[in-house]
Protein backbone atom coordinates (compact mmCIF):
# COMPACT_ATOMS: atom_id res chain seq x y z
CA UNK A 1 0.00 0.00 0.00
CA UNK A 2 1.23 3.28 -0.71
CA UNK A 3 2.66 5.53 2.17
CA UNK A 4 -0.60 8.30 3.39
CA UNK A 5 1.10 11.29 2.19
CA UNK A 6 1.11 9.67 -2.01
CA UNK A 7 -2.49 8.66 -1.79
CA UNK A 8 -4.72 10.24 -4.01
CA UNK A 9 -8.33 9.94 -5.65
CA UNK A 10 -7.87 11.24 -8.95
CA UNK A 11 -7.53 14.96 -8.52
CA UNK A 12 -7.66 15.18 -4.32
CA UNK A 13 -5.55 13.63 -1.67
CA UNK A 14 -7.42 10.81 0.03
CA UNK A 15 -9.48 11.38 2.79
CA UNK A 16 -7.72 10.34 5.31
CA UNK A 17 -5.18 12.95 4.74
CA UNK A 18 -7.44 15.52 4.48
CA UNK A 19 -8.93 14.18 7.64
CA UNK A 20 -5.49 15.15 9.66
CA UNK A 21 -6.38 18.44 9.09
CA UNK A 22 -8.94 18.17 11.71
CA UNK A 23 -6.68 16.47 13.97
CA UNK A 24 -4.79 17.82 16.64
CA UNK A 25 -0.98 17.20 16.81
CA UNK A 26 0.74 15.12 14.31
CA UNK A 27 0.55 11.16 13.49
CA UNK A 28 3.73 8.64 12.63
CA UNK A 29 2.99 7.04 9.34
CA UNK A 30 5.12 4.08 7.86
CA UNK A 31 7.44 5.12 4.36
CA UNK A 32 8.43 3.09 1.15
CA UNK A 33 10.46 0.03 1.53
CA UNK A 34 10.58 -0.53 5.33
CA UNK A 35 12.42 3.13 5.63
CA UNK A 36 12.17 4.56 9.39
CA UNK A 37 8.45 5.84 10.12
CA UNK A 38 8.04 9.58 10.17
CA UNK A 39 6.12 12.14 11.99
CA UNK A 40 3.70 13.45 8.70
CA UNK A 41 2.72 17.36 8.84
CA UNK A 42 -0.60 18.80 6.87
CA UNK A 43 -1.32 21.64 7.77
CA UNK A 44 -1.00 24.74 5.67
CA UNK A 45 0.49 26.92 8.77
CA UNK A 46 3.18 24.32 9.87
CA UNK A 47 4.32 23.23 6.81
CA UNK A 48 5.44 26.48 5.71
CA UNK A 49 6.99 26.79 9.69
CA UNK A 50 8.77 23.60 8.61
CA UNK A 51 10.36 24.71 5.06
CA UNK A 52 11.28 27.85 6.72
CA UNK A 53 13.41 26.68 9.74
CA UNK A 54 16.15 24.88 7.64
CA UNK A 55 18.42 24.77 10.93
CA UNK A 56 15.82 22.81 12.79
CA UNK A 57 14.40 20.80 10.06
CA UNK A 58 17.47 19.42 7.83
CA UNK A 59 17.16 18.17 3.80
CA UNK A 60 21.17 17.25 3.80
CA UNK A 61 20.70 15.22 6.52
CA UNK A 62 17.93 13.24 5.45
CA UNK A 63 21.13 11.79 3.03
CA UNK A 64 21.58 9.55 6.04
CA UNK A 65 18.71 7.96 5.51
CA UNK A 66 19.65 4.19 3.63
CA UNK A 67 16.67 1.72 2.61
CA UNK A 68 17.93 -1.71 4.35
CA UNK A 69 18.28 -3.93 0.85
CA UNK A 70 20.86 -1.81 -1.00
CA UNK A 71 24.35 -1.74 -0.09
CA UNK A 72 25.88 0.68 1.67
CA UNK A 73 27.42 3.44 -0.48
CA UNK A 74 31.17 3.90 -0.84
CA UNK A 75 32.84 7.07 0.35
CA UNK A 76 33.28 7.96 -3.39
CA UNK A 77 29.53 7.54 -4.28
CA UNK A 78 28.30 8.92 -1.14
CA UNK A 79 30.35 12.25 -2.24
CA UNK A 80 29.22 11.96 -5.73
CA UNK A 81 25.54 11.56 -4.87
CA UNK A 82 25.63 14.71 -2.38
CA UNK A 83 27.63 17.58 -5.03
CA UNK A 84 24.99 19.22 -6.60
CA UNK A 85 21.88 17.77 -5.19
CA UNK A 86 20.26 21.04 -3.69
CA UNK A 87 17.20 19.47 -2.69
CA UNK A 88 19.54 17.35 -0.05
CA UNK A 89 21.29 20.36 1.07
CA UNK A 90 21.29 22.89 3.95
CA UNK A 91 22.25 26.84 3.89
CA UNK A 92 24.88 28.08 3.37
CA UNK A 93 25.91 25.31 0.96
CA UNK A 94 22.67 25.32 -0.51
CA UNK A 95 22.69 29.13 -0.87
CA UNK A 96 26.52 28.99 -2.41
CA UNK A 97 24.75 26.93 -5.49
CA UNK A 98 21.42 28.77 -5.81
CA UNK A 99 23.17 32.12 -5.83
CA UNK A 100 24.89 31.14 -8.72
CA UNK A 101 21.77 30.02 -10.82
CA UNK A 102 19.52 32.29 -9.30
CA UNK A 103 20.44 35.02 -12.20
CA UNK A 104 19.33 32.35 -15.26
CA UNK A 105 16.03 32.44 -13.48
CA UNK A 106 14.78 35.95 -12.54
CA UNK A 107 11.61 37.03 -14.51
CA UNK A 108 13.52 39.34 -17.00
CA UNK A 109 15.79 36.57 -18.13
CA UNK A 110 12.84 34.08 -18.25
CA UNK A 111 10.53 36.80 -20.19
CA UNK A 112 13.52 36.46 -23.00
CA UNK A 113 12.46 32.72 -23.56
CA UNK A 114 8.82 33.76 -24.17
CA UNK A 115 9.26 33.90 -27.78
CA UNK A 116 11.01 30.42 -27.92
CA UNK A 117 8.42 28.97 -25.47
CA UNK A 118 5.42 29.70 -27.35
CA UNK A 119 6.97 28.67 -30.75
CA UNK A 120 7.84 25.42 -29.26
CA UNK A 121 3.91 25.54 -27.79
CA UNK A 122 2.53 26.24 -31.45
CA UNK A 123 5.26 23.87 -33.14
CA UNK A 124 4.01 21.02 -30.83
CA UNK A 125 0.24 22.16 -31.55
CA UNK A 126 1.00 22.00 -35.41
CA UNK A 127 2.12 18.60 -35.11
CA UNK A 128 -0.97 17.22 -33.14
CA UNK A 129 -3.21 19.23 -35.65
CA UNK A 130 -1.51 17.35 -38.38
CA UNK A 131 -1.16 13.99 -37.00
CA UNK A 132 -5.30 14.53 -36.71
CA UNK A 133 -7.71 13.37 -33.81
CA UNK A 134 -7.27 11.22 -31.88
CA UNK A 135 -4.19 11.94 -29.65
CA UNK A 136 -2.48 11.04 -26.31
CA UNK A 137 -2.12 14.94 -24.72
CA UNK A 138 0.94 13.53 -22.57
CA UNK A 139 3.04 12.36 -25.41
CA UNK A 140 1.75 14.40 -28.00
CA UNK A 141 2.09 18.19 -25.96
CA UNK A 142 2.18 17.75 -22.47
CA UNK A 143 5.62 15.76 -22.22
CA UNK A 144 7.52 17.02 -25.16
CA UNK A 145 7.08 21.11 -24.79
CA UNK A 146 8.90 21.11 -21.33
CA UNK A 147 11.13 18.50 -22.54
CA UNK A 148 12.72 20.57 -25.51
CA UNK A 149 12.35 23.66 -23.36
CA UNK A 150 14.98 22.25 -20.95
CA UNK A 151 16.93 21.12 -23.21
CA UNK A 152 17.84 23.96 -25.33
CA UNK A 153 18.30 25.65 -21.59
CA UNK A 154 20.53 23.66 -20.02
CA UNK A 155 21.98 22.60 -23.57
CA UNK A 156 21.25 18.73 -23.76
CA UNK A 157 20.35 17.74 -27.33
CA UNK A 158 16.82 17.03 -27.96
CA UNK A 159 17.57 13.77 -29.66
CA UNK A 160 18.21 12.21 -26.07
CA UNK A 161 14.67 12.72 -24.79
CA UNK A 162 13.33 9.77 -24.79
CA UNK A 163 16.44 7.85 -22.78
CA UNK A 164 16.31 10.48 -20.04
CA UNK A 165 12.39 10.61 -20.02
CA UNK A 166 12.21 6.57 -19.46
CA UNK A 167 15.09 6.95 -16.92
CA UNK A 168 13.27 9.63 -15.10
CA UNK A 169 10.09 8.02 -15.52
CA UNK A 170 11.89 4.73 -13.72
CA UNK A 171 13.90 7.16 -10.66
CA UNK A 172 10.18 8.29 -9.80
CA UNK A 173 8.26 5.39 -10.08
CA UNK A 174 8.12 4.18 -6.61
CA UNK A 175 6.09 0.90 -8.26
CA UNK A 176 10.02 0.29 -9.07
CA UNK A 177 12.08 -1.77 -7.20
CA UNK A 178 14.78 -0.28 -5.45
CA UNK A 179 18.10 -2.16 -7.32
CA UNK A 180 15.84 -0.76 -10.81
CA UNK A 181 15.67 2.90 -9.67
CA UNK A 182 19.09 3.04 -8.21
CA UNK A 183 20.27 1.73 -11.81
CA UNK A 184 18.76 4.59 -13.63
CA UNK A 185 19.91 7.17 -10.99
CA UNK A 186 23.60 5.87 -11.94
CA UNK A 187 22.90 5.70 -15.81
CA UNK A 188 21.57 9.20 -15.32
CA UNK A 189 24.62 10.42 -13.68
CA UNK A 190 26.50 8.41 -16.82
CA UNK A 191 24.65 10.74 -19.23
CA UNK A 192 24.87 14.07 -17.35
CA UNK A 193 28.40 13.64 -16.93
CA UNK A 194 29.21 13.37 -20.83
CA UNK A 195 27.04 16.73 -21.37
CA UNK A 196 29.14 18.33 -18.59
CA UNK A 197 32.77 16.85 -20.41
CA UNK A 198 31.17 18.17 -23.76
CA UNK A 199 30.61 21.43 -22.42
CA UNK A 200 34.00 21.94 -20.20
CA UNK A 201 35.76 21.24 -24.23
CA UNK A 202 33.14 23.74 -25.67
CA UNK A 203 31.01 26.36 -23.29
CA UNK A 204 28.26 27.14 -25.31
CA UNK A 205 25.39 30.41 -23.90
CA UNK A 206 23.48 27.79 -22.71
CA UNK A 207 22.85 27.35 -18.61
CA UNK A 208 25.85 24.13 -18.01
CA UNK A 209 27.90 26.48 -20.58
CA UNK A 210 27.50 29.58 -18.13
CA UNK A 211 28.70 27.83 -15.37
CA UNK A 212 31.57 26.49 -16.67
CA UNK A 213 32.52 30.04 -17.52
CA UNK A 214 31.62 32.24 -14.79
CA UNK A 215 31.51 29.56 -11.86
CA UNK A 216 34.05 26.76 -13.34
CA UNK A 217 36.28 28.14 -10.65
CA UNK A 218 34.19 27.34 -8.00
CA UNK A 219 32.40 24.24 -9.29
CA UNK A 220 33.83 21.41 -9.26
CA UNK A 221 32.82 18.00 -12.24
CA UNK A 222 30.38 16.24 -9.82
CA UNK A 223 29.05 19.52 -8.83
CA UNK A 224 27.74 20.32 -12.43
CA UNK A 225 26.83 16.80 -12.67
CA UNK A 226 24.63 17.01 -9.52
CA UNK A 227 23.11 20.68 -10.69
CA UNK A 228 22.90 19.27 -14.35
CA UNK A 229 21.24 16.18 -13.69
CA UNK A 230 18.46 17.83 -10.98
CA UNK A 231 17.89 21.19 -13.45
CA UNK A 232 17.21 18.30 -16.43
CA UNK A 233 14.54 15.74 -14.14
CA UNK A 234 12.54 18.60 -13.10
CA UNK A 235 12.95 20.98 -15.81
CA UNK A 236 10.57 18.49 -17.47
CA UNK A 237 8.68 16.03 -15.51
CA UNK A 238 6.66 18.92 -13.30
CA UNK A 239 5.79 20.69 -15.75
CA UNK A 240 4.88 17.78 -18.17
CA UNK A 241 2.53 16.49 -15.32
CA UNK A 242 0.80 19.84 -14.81
CA UNK A 243 0.25 20.74 -18.28
CA UNK A 244 -1.65 16.73 -18.95
CA UNK A 245 -3.17 17.20 -15.26
CA UNK A 246 -4.10 20.57 -15.90
CA UNK A 247 -5.74 20.18 -18.88
CA UNK A 248 -7.77 17.00 -17.60
CA UNK A 249 -9.11 19.36 -14.84
CA UNK A 250 -10.00 22.10 -16.62
CA UNK A 251 -11.95 19.70 -19.27
CA UNK A 252 -13.65 18.23 -16.17
CA UNK A 253 -14.58 21.32 -14.95
CA UNK A 254 -15.91 23.37 -18.04
CA UNK A 255 -17.44 26.13 -16.08
CA UNK A 256 -14.18 26.95 -15.21
CA UNK A 257 -12.63 26.20 -18.63
CA UNK A 258 -15.14 28.76 -20.15
CA UNK A 259 -13.66 31.77 -17.80
CA UNK A 260 -9.57 30.41 -18.93
CA UNK A 261 -9.20 33.61 -20.78
CA UNK A 262 -10.05 35.77 -18.52
CA UNK A 263 -8.04 34.27 -15.95
CA UNK A 264 -5.14 32.81 -17.27
CA UNK A 265 -2.76 33.79 -14.36
CA UNK A 266 -5.80 32.86 -11.82
CA UNK A 267 -5.99 29.74 -13.86
CA UNK A 268 -2.17 28.16 -13.63
CA UNK A 269 -1.91 29.17 -9.49
CA UNK A 270 -5.26 27.72 -8.76
CA UNK A 271 -4.62 24.40 -10.58
CA UNK A 272 -0.84 24.33 -9.41
CA UNK A 273 -2.78 24.71 -5.67
CA UNK A 274 -5.48 22.24 -6.11
CA UNK A 275 -3.55 19.75 -7.80
CA UNK A 276 -0.54 20.09 -5.94
CA UNK A 277 1.69 16.94 -7.96
CA UNK A 278 4.12 17.03 -5.68
CA UNK A 279 2.89 14.43 -2.68
CA UNK A 280 5.94 16.33 -0.44
CA UNK A 281 8.98 17.70 -0.69
CA UNK A 282 12.63 16.14 0.40
CA UNK A 283 12.26 14.45 4.01
CA UNK A 284 13.49 16.11 6.57
CA UNK A 285 15.39 15.21 9.82
CA UNK A 286 15.12 16.79 12.92
CA UNK A 287 18.73 18.17 13.98
CA UNK A 288 17.20 18.71 18.28
CA UNK A 289 14.15 18.36 19.91
CA UNK A 290 11.37 20.22 18.51
CA UNK A 291 7.05 20.84 19.71
CA UNK A 292 5.28 21.50 16.56
CA UNK A 293 1.41 21.25 16.78
CA UNK A 294 1.72 20.01 20.21
CA UNK A 295 3.80 16.87 19.24
CA UNK A 296 7.34 16.18 20.07
CA UNK A 297 9.15 15.54 17.40
CA UNK A 298 13.20 14.51 18.75
CA UNK A 299 16.50 15.01 17.58
CA UNK A 300 17.08 12.43 14.68
CA UNK A 301 13.76 11.82 13.29
CA UNK A 302 12.33 11.66 9.93
CA UNK A 303 9.29 14.78 9.05
CA UNK A 304 7.69 14.70 5.56
CA UNK A 305 5.72 17.45 4.68
CA UNK A 306 1.84 16.50 3.04
CA UNK A 307 1.86 19.92 0.00
CA UNK A 308 -1.36 18.76 -1.24
CA UNK A 309 -2.80 18.87 2.13
CA UNK A 310 -1.61 21.73 2.91
CA UNK A 311 -3.00 23.61 -0.15
CA UNK A 312 -6.07 22.06 0.97
CA UNK A 313 -6.06 23.55 4.26
CA UNK A 314 -9.13 25.19 4.99
CA UNK A 315 -7.44 27.54 7.30
CA UNK A 316 -5.84 28.35 4.07
CA UNK A 317 -8.36 28.90 1.40
CA UNK A 318 -11.75 29.25 2.07
CA UNK A 319 -13.44 25.69 0.23
CA UNK A 320 -10.30 24.11 -0.48
CA UNK A 321 -12.15 21.42 -2.57
CA UNK A 322 -13.67 23.58 -5.32
CA UNK A 323 -11.18 24.58 -8.36
CA UNK A 324 -11.71 28.31 -9.01
CA UNK A 325 -9.19 29.93 -11.09
CA UNK A 326 -10.82 33.41 -9.92
CA UNK A 327 -9.08 33.21 -6.58
CA UNK A 328 -6.97 35.69 -6.05
CA UNK A 329 -3.41 36.20 -3.75
CA UNK A 330 -3.03 32.22 -3.34
CA UNK A 331 0.35 31.65 -1.37
CA UNK A 332 0.39 28.14 -2.23
CA UNK A 333 3.07 25.78 -1.23
CA UNK A 334 3.20 24.18 -4.40
CA UNK A 335 6.38 24.84 -5.06
CA UNK A 336 7.20 24.31 -1.39
CA UNK A 337 8.44 27.45 0.37
CA UNK A 338 11.47 29.72 1.71
CA UNK A 339 14.95 28.50 1.59
CA UNK A 340 14.19 25.34 -1.34
CA UNK A 341 11.51 27.70 -2.82
CA UNK A 342 11.53 26.14 -6.84
CA UNK A 343 13.85 27.92 -8.29
CA UNK A 344 12.68 26.72 -11.79
CA UNK A 345 8.87 28.54 -11.05
CA UNK A 346 9.21 31.40 -12.86
CA UNK A 347 9.82 29.22 -15.81
CA UNK A 348 7.29 26.84 -15.76
CA UNK A 349 4.37 29.32 -14.58
CA UNK A 350 5.44 30.96 -17.87
CA UNK A 351 5.22 27.56 -19.81
CA UNK A 352 2.10 26.64 -18.54
CA UNK A 353 0.80 30.52 -19.20
CA UNK A 354 1.05 30.26 -22.86
CA UNK A 355 0.04 26.32 -23.44
CA UNK A 356 -3.06 26.24 -21.38
CA UNK A 357 -4.52 28.61 -23.64
CA UNK A 358 -3.09 28.04 -26.91
CA UNK A 359 -4.55 24.34 -26.49
CA UNK A 360 -7.69 25.31 -25.91
CA UNK A 361 -8.05 27.95 -28.55
CA UNK A 362 -6.04 25.51 -31.49
CA UNK A 363 -8.92 22.87 -30.32
CA UNK A 364 -11.73 24.40 -28.79
CA UNK A 365 -14.13 21.12 -29.20
CA UNK A 366 -11.05 19.19 -26.85
CA UNK A 367 -12.54 16.13 -25.04
CA UNK A 368 -11.67 13.00 -23.42
CA UNK A 369 -12.27 9.95 -25.12
CA UNK A 370 -11.53 6.68 -24.47
CA UNK A 371 -9.65 4.57 -22.90
CA UNK A 372 -10.06 6.78 -19.65
CA UNK A 373 -6.81 8.77 -18.25
CA UNK A 374 -4.92 6.47 -16.52
CA UNK A 375 -3.45 8.40 -13.72
CA UNK A 376 -0.02 7.57 -11.64
CA UNK A 377 -0.03 7.42 -8.23
CA UNK A 378 2.95 5.40 -7.28
CA UNK A 379 5.47 8.70 -8.42
CA UNK A 380 7.14 10.84 -7.00
CA UNK A 381 5.41 13.85 -9.55
CA UNK A 382 2.09 12.77 -9.90
CA UNK A 383 0.42 13.08 -12.84
CA UNK A 384 -0.83 10.99 -16.08
CA UNK A 385 0.83 8.11 -18.08
CA UNK A 386 -1.93 8.91 -20.38
CA UNK A 387 -4.67 11.45 -21.16
CA UNK A 388 -6.24 10.07 -24.82
CA UNK A 389 -7.80 13.15 -26.25
CA UNK A 390 -10.08 14.16 -29.15
CA UNK A 391 -11.33 17.12 -31.00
Amino acid sequence: MLPLHMRREEFDPHPELTGLLRQEGLVRVPTLFGGPDAWLVTRYDEVRDVLRDTETFSNARSMELRLPELPEPTPEEKAQMSAGAMLMMDPPEHTRLRRMLTPEFTMRRIRRLEPRVTEIVHDHLDAMEAKGSPADLVTDFALPVPSLVICELLGVPYEDRVAFQERTATIMDFARTPEERLDAQREARVYMADMVARHHASPGDDLLGMLIREHGHDLGVDELIGIGGLLLIAGHETTANMLALGTLALLRHPEQLARLDDHVDGAVEELLRYLSILHAGAAKIATRDVVLSGTTIREGEVVILSLPAANRDPAFVDDPGRLDIGRENLAHVAFGYGAHHCLGAPLARMEMRIAFPALFARFPGLRETDPPAEFRPHHFVYGLTTLPVAW
